[in-house]
This record gives C-alpha cells, structure tokens and sequence, in this order.
C-alpha cells in the first residue's frame, strides 16, 4: 500500500455561465492508495462531485492533472466505475442483464457474464431475483444491482456519489456494511462522496474534508476506528470525538460561504 493509485496535483476547474465563470476547484490536491477507502465531505457546492466526475473523466479540469496508476485521464476512464446517487439502472433489463451489461459492450460472452453476474448477485445477496426488473425492487436492492453492475467491469477504482443518500435509515446502515464487505474481499479503492459525517467515518481509512468553494483539501484524517467495523462503532468516544473535530471544521466553511454571500 505504498504505492499511488490516484493522483490530483494543482486541480482547477472553472465554469462558465450566463453570469460569468464559476471556480469550482482551486489547487486541489489528493493522493490515494490501493486499497483505500476515502471519503470526502464538504458544504454543498465545494466541488466535491466535480472531482469525481473529473476522476470518472465525464470532465477535463481547467489546468492541473489527475493521474490513475500513474497515467493521466483523458476521457471516459473504463479504470473507474461509477455508482450514482439515482440507480441509473436499465428499467428494460433482469437484474442479470443489468449486471452484465458493461461485459457485454467488452465482447464478453453471454454465458460467461452470466455466470460473472451469478457471483456477483451472490456476493450482494440477491439471490432468487435474477429475473427481476428494477422496477420490482426496493430502493436498497436497486443500489445492490448498481453496485454489482460496477464492479461486474472490475474497474481499479469504485467512484460513489452519495450512492446511499435517498435510501431509508436502516438500509443505509445495511448496503454500508455491504460495500464494506464487499470491498473487502476484492480489495477495491473506493472514492466516496458523502454530506453524512457519519456514514464518512464509519466507511472510511482516511476522511478528507473540502473547503467551501472554490474546493481545496483544508483537512485529511486518518481514521483510527477499529476494523472491522460495526455500527456499535457510532456509540464509542472515538467515534463521536471524531464527529466533533469533522462537524466543526465543516460548519466552519458552510458559515463562511454564507457570510461571503450576505449583501454588503
């Protein structure tokens, strides 16, 4: 784990709008390790799906690079593999079609990425709806369907953007232990974007908190929470000494960004 697999070094990244340019990211900066499961938190707008859509190369920065095992992204990075807050699903296709779609578009053989989309359905515990259409399953069994459909590509890095936001309390705390699990027997990197401070520290190896916008790292920490991790971890003074430290630096950007805004 000494090696990079990720790299950000000196990422801008401006918009222009009918009102004039927008900087989303400024000098930012990030390295990762195979392995790691990193989070970032920050107030809303600090750039941090900016940096994910950079990452998953949806976006090209203004000037800076990003390198993935060392090489730069300069398109649609088939290395990373993308889990959205909405399912992004296929309402047209089995659990298994879905799966094994990425496969398929690879020349992969049908029974081939259905046996792959088999063990993947066993790995998430979907099994016994393999033939079901997303329109069929809860919002938690989608997610798991959009997890397997991922990792059925075996990217080198999972990019999640609040995947479980919309998700009810309890089958939030179920699919974190899932991704955790999961990630523990591939041995994936995972990048997790999240506004819950909770769900970051509970997931993570090393927490990073944003800056308000324009997005800078203003904090990384490293999260000594035993492993493996359970939800009894929320409950420990670790925990919640953690949640104190991240929650003030975060408030501190939000009522920062909302005094800049106030009319003078």
């Amino acid at each position: 784990m000494s090696e990079t697999i990720i790299q950000a070094r000196e990422v801008n990244m401006t918009f222009t709008t009918r009102k004039g340019s927008l900087t989303a990211l400024e000098a930012f900066d990030l390295e990762v390790k195979p392995g790691e499961v990193v989070c970032i938190v920050g107030a809303s707008g600090c750039g941090k799906s900016t940096f994910l859509n950079i990452m998953a190369g949806f976006l090209r920065p203004s000037s800076g690079q990003v390198l993935l095992g060392g090489q730069p992204i300069n398109g649609i990075e088939p290395r990373c593999g993308m889990i959205f807050q909405d399912y992004a699903l296929f309402p047209w296709m089995t659990v298994l079609d879905n799966i094994g779609f990425g496969p398929r578009l690879k020349g992969v053989s049908r029974a081939q990425r259905l046996e792959q989309a088999r063990r993947w359905i066993s790995l998430v515990g979907l099994e016994g709806f393999e033939y079901a259409y997303p329109g069929e399953l809860s919002g938690g069994m989608q997610q798991r369907v959009a997890l397997s459909r991922a990792l059925a590509n075996d990217p080198q890095v999972l990019l999640c953007d609040e995947p479980f936001a919309a998700l009810d309390a309890m089958t939030r705390q179920i699919l974190q232990q899932e991704l955790l699990r999961v990630v523990a027997e591939t041995g994936k990197t995972v990048l997790f974007i999240t506004h819950s401070i909770d769900e970051a520290l509970i997931l993570s190896d090393r927490l990073v908190v944003m800056s308000a916008r324009p997005g800078r790292v203003k904090v990384i920490y490293d999260n000594d929470l035993q492993r493996p991790r359970s939800m009894d971890v929320q409950i420990t003074d670790r925990f919640l000494e953690l949640k104190r430290e991240v929650w003030d630096l975060v408030q501190e950007e939000v009522m920062g960004s909302m005094t800049a805004l106030q009319p003078r």
